[in-house]
């Protein structure tokens, strides 16, 4: 699995990061790396409560996350 993470400064100078692929995968943070390393978290969480609920194959998986 390939995610890419987006990331855009806001005005108000806080970061944003999202992953498109997961709906509702936004994370706000003081900066870069934190927003980043919230929206990889959630992420995470997100596809963990996927695999308990049997919505996701549960085998071996690679997860990557890359800069858009």
């Amino acid at each position: 699995m390939l995610f890419t993470v987006e990331t855009e400064r806001e005005d108000d100078g806080r970061w944003i990061a999202e992953i498109e692929a997961i709906p509702g995968a936004l994370c706000y943070g003081a900066s870069h790396e934190e927003a980043v390393a919230k929206v990889e978290a959630l992420a995470l969480r997100v596809l963990a409560d996927r695999i308990e609920h049997g919505e996701q194959p549960v085998e071996p998986i690679t997860i990557t996350f890359a800069a858009a």
